[in-house]
């Protein structure tokens, strides 16, 4: 437990808006809405006279839910800062999902997004106070029998009357909020099955603060472009928190972020950082390096020792001026790395480093800056702060990763039997993803616990292995592996581009599939041989954080 003021969560924002008051702090990309750590800081002030108004009270449960922008930063920021709970809901979830996590959580203040709000009813959130909006703050709906005292407007002309001087640097004080208490709930979006309420101490989040500031992975005047969700916590522990504990300036894209909203915006404000999912590099190595190599004569020069160089350096220079040309690294998280795209990564010398978490984790077990890094490894535990085990490992070492540390949850929010079942007789948090350590304290991934699947003599097999080398096919676009009838069946989502740019139909396009799972088997170990591959019709449904919902594909009967 990190105990020391200068390692305090909330007194580590303190500090921050009082040294940083006149810098840039937040800005939502592609609008001239910016605001520096002053206003940040002045506008938590107007909410907390709100929350007073409101009567919430300390450790009282604030929920926001959207898209990212800097009033769901400046929220976040308020709710913690006035020793409240804040409860990130992830702006998928459908409107029935919110209300019902509204009504788990006890939230007291709802702030949402005006169009997200429209699917949902005042009468059904009971313990729901005010809401607000997203936009502009402004009272959508409230339960106060003086709704005018509320608003938006009513904090402002409170805090003039408390300080009729105007609110400074020096007046930014919170209150001494130990590290132990509890600072969000975090709701897991989940590959399998129904949310719990993750409960994250400020301690779990102080430590990775305080590790990112000695490795200087964050610091004064850092850039960040933060697309993730900033409701899971992969996006807010980097591109949110981090950024803003140091004196940082981070860029919110509140749309879709498709590869070329990306590229955009890495042009325009060159960040220091980028933290992102697999799924974009993916993308942008399928759609823009791979038809490049593939093509004669760079194929052919590519086989050719020095000269394979000079290509290879071009496109390395190519994909780092695409990424704004002044970052250190690119952290993936969030889900497995294709393992053909990394080793090409790799053969470059991008700078790009893989990282393994979850939520319960706040959510980073392991992650080693570039260029320190391992093929196919997703890093090392924090020295200090986490420890791994291997539980019940097999003859290669295999097992189940259970972690322990500075970072580990304090359990799920009402639900006594799911946090023991979570949690080891001896402490032990239980991942449910399996691997192995290496004898040099490198941690590689295998696949999850529950996704592994029997051969017919007992073998292990880990269908996101088989998928990897699948989804680097032709035609592919995205694919699953399921067991049927105790045989091996992918699912696959075809890449309609590239179908429809070569001209194939229905008929063609089942036989290049057939041919492709012969290519594949020649792959794979006997017991890991595809029986059929079946053309899926759209894009398999995600979590925010891209991980297909496996469980809802686990029977042909759901396809």
């Amino acid at each position: 437990m990190l105990t020391s003021e200068q390692d305090n969560f909330v007194k580590m924002f303190e500090r921050s808006f009082r040294s940083n008051w006149d810098l840039e702090a937040i800005t939502d990309y592609g609008t001239p809405n910016t605001l520096t750590y002053g206003q940040v800081a002045t506008r938590i002030a107007v909410l907390h006279e709100i929350f007073r108004a409101c009567g919430v009270q300390k450790d009282d449960k604030i929920a926001v839910m959207g898209k990212n922008n800097c009033n769901w930063v400046t929220t976040y920021m308020a709710a913690v800062t006035y020793g409240a709970i804040i409860v990130p809901i992830l702006q998928d979830f459908k409107p029935n999902d919110a209300m019902h996590l509204l009504h788990h959580s006890e939230s007291k203040l709802f702030f949402v997004t005006d169009l997200i709000w429209e699917g949902m009813e005042m009468e059904q959130l009971e313990s729901v106070l005010a809401v607000y909006s997203l936009v502009d703050f402004h009272l959508i709906a409230t339960r106060s029998e003086t709704p005018d005292k509320v608003t938006w407007q009513a904090g402002e002309e409170a805090l003039k009357q408390r300080y009729p001087n105007g609110y400074k640097a020096e007046d930014v004080h919170y209150d001494d909020r130990d590290n132990s208490c509890m600072a969000s709930i975090n709701y897991t979006s989940g590959t399998t099955g129904f949310s719990k309420g993750v409960m994250t101490p400020c301690n779990a989040l102080a430590s990775h603060l305080k590790y990112f500031m000695q490795t200087n992975l964050i610091y004064p005047g850092c850039r960040h472009v933060a697309f993730l969700p900033l409701a899971h916590a992969y996006g807010c522990i980097v591109d949110f928190l981090g950024s803003l504990v140091v004196g940082g300036h981070t860029y919110y894209i509140g749309r879709t972020p498709s590869p070329k909203i990306l590229l955009q915006a890495f042009k325009e404000v060159k960040p220091t950082l980028i933290i992102s999912v697999p799924l974009i590099i993916e993308k942008i190595y399928r759609k823009q390096i791979a038809p490049q190599i593939a093509k004669a004569p760079i194929s052919w020069v590519l086989k050719v020792p020095y000269l394979d160089g000079l290509v290879l350096s071009k496109i390395r220079q190519q994909l780092i001026d695409a990424f704004g040309g002044e970052f250190s690294q690119v952290i993936l998280g969030g889900a497995p790395l294709n393992a053909e795209v990394e080793a090409f990564m790799r053969r470059i010398n991008f700078p790009l480093s893989v990282g393994y978490g979850m939520t319960e984790c706040a959510p980073i077990v392991s992650w080693t800056t570039y260029p320190h890094v391992r093929t196919y490894s997703c890093g090392k535990l924090w020295p200090g702060y986490m420890e791994a085990r291997i539980d019940d490992s097999n003859e290669e070492g295999i097992g189940e990763i259970q972690v322990r540390g500075e970072h580990t949850m304090l359990g799920y929010y009402k639900n006594e039997e799911a946090t023991k079942e979570s949690f080891t007789e001896d402490g032990w948090l239980r991942t449910g993803d399996l691997g192995y350590i290496d004898g040099e304290g490198y941690l590689y991934i295998k696949g999850r616990n529950k996704t592994m699947l029997l051969g017919a003599n007992g073998q292990n097999i880990y269908p996101e292995e088989i998928e990897a080398k699948l989804n680097n096919m032709p035609y592919v676009l995205e694919s699953l592996v399921i067991q049927h009838d105790n045989r091996l069946v992918a699912l696959v989502c075809p890449d309609y581009d590239a179908v429809d740019a070569s001209g194939l139909d229905k008929d063609a396009l089942e036989k290049i599939m057939d041919d492709t799972r012969k290519e594949l088997n020649m792959q794979l170990a006997s017991y890991e041989q595809i029986s059929r591959i079946k053309l899926y019709p759209h894009e398999f449904e995600k979590t925010p954080k891209r991980s297909i919902k496996r469980f809802l594909y686990t029977s042909m009967d759901n396809e």
